[in-house]
């Protein structure tokens, strides 16, 4: 499966880059590339990430993965969780730079232990597939399950099929019914599509204690930042 590269996220910002992010949320993308390019030039890694994302969307400037690659490499360098996701995935898909699946995963796997969960899913859609390093479907179970955790759709839906399968974990439709009723309702079409299949397999408790444990795990809107389109 192809990886979404994820745009810059916002992050507390000092007055200028606020500015910048402003602009660019309001579509005024000469403003915000203003704002940005001397601080990225000047080492801001905020600022960096939020230049790569320009470039990545032609936004303001010339579309170029290859440009928005070295920037958001910039802002990975200094510890930027969403830029070294960034990195990863392209370098995972050969977007804007040769690709490296091994040398993906590695930058994947500094994002995701700094708690971005786009980072969890996309080193776990590798490790689930094994592909460009060994399959580990336990492992991305787990990585899965803490982007879940964290209310991240995809990684629900994802979550939710493994224990529908039991791929990585113990077959379970209970816990199954529970990940994928919580993608389903934000409009996830497969996890719909698997909930209907499981729930044809499961009994009346089991769809009860399904329904509290999802109940139980919905998060409060805004707990993930959000991702600029």
């Amino acid at each position: 499966m192809s990886f979404a590269v994820p745009l810059a996220v916002q992050t507390l910002a000092p007055p200028v880059l606020a500015e910048g992010v402003a602009a660019f949320q309001s579509g005024a993308y000469d403003r915000a590339l203003a704002v940005f390019q001397p601080l990225a030039e000047a080492g801001d890694p905020d600022a960096q990430a939020w230049l790569g994302a320009l470039h990545a969307g032609g936004a303001g400037v010339p579309a170029s993965l290859t440009q928005a690659f070295e920037w958001y490499r910039r802002a990975a360098e200094q510890g930027h969780g969403p830029a070294a996701t960034n990195v990863g995935a392209m370098l995972a898909m050969g977007q804007g730079v040769a690709q490296d699946r091994a040398e993906g995963a590695r930058w994947l796997e500094r994002a995701a232990a700094s708690g971005d969960v786009m980072a969890a899913y996309n080193l776990a859609t590798l490790l689930a597939k094994g592909d460009g390093l060994p399959a580990d479907p336990a492992r991305a179970a787990d990585l899965y399950r803490s982007a879940a955790q964290a209310g991240h759709y995809p990684s629900q839906a994802r979550l939710g099929h493994l224990y529908a399968q039991g791929i990585g974990v113990e077959r379970d439709r209970v816990e199954a019914f529970a990940w994928l009723s919580l993608a389903a309702g934000h409009g996830v079409g497969t996890a719909l599509n698997a909930l209907e299949v499981i729930c044809k397999e499961m009994s009346a408790e089991e769809k009860r204690e399904g329904a509290a444990r999802a109940q139980g795990r919905r998060t409060e809107p805004g707990r993930i930042a959000p991702i600029p389109a």
